[in-house]
């Protein structure tokens, strides 16, 4: 039973998440021959000032927003 866990800013609309489970557990089936139902896809969400790269908060570095097209705030 695979579980794939997938981490990204937290703001993305439900659909989107919808849209990109649906896309892994395709390609998981494809590539382990497995059946949809044995597929686990967890999504962890972070708030940009709890994620940081090369030592700096995404919320310093890229500022308020980043990452969110589409999205009300």
């Amino acid at each position: 039973m695979p579980v794939i866990t997938i981490r990204i800013g937290k703001g993305r609309p439900i659909e989107k998440k919808r849209a990109l489970a649906e896309a892994v557990t395709k390609a998981v089936v494809e590539m382990l021959d497995v059946q949809p139902e044995w597929v686990t896809v967890l999504i962890d969400e972070y708030e940009r000032e709890n994620w940081a790269t090369g030592g700096r908060l995404h919320a310093d570095k890229f500022g308020p927003g980043y990452g969110k097209q589409g999205v009300d705030e």
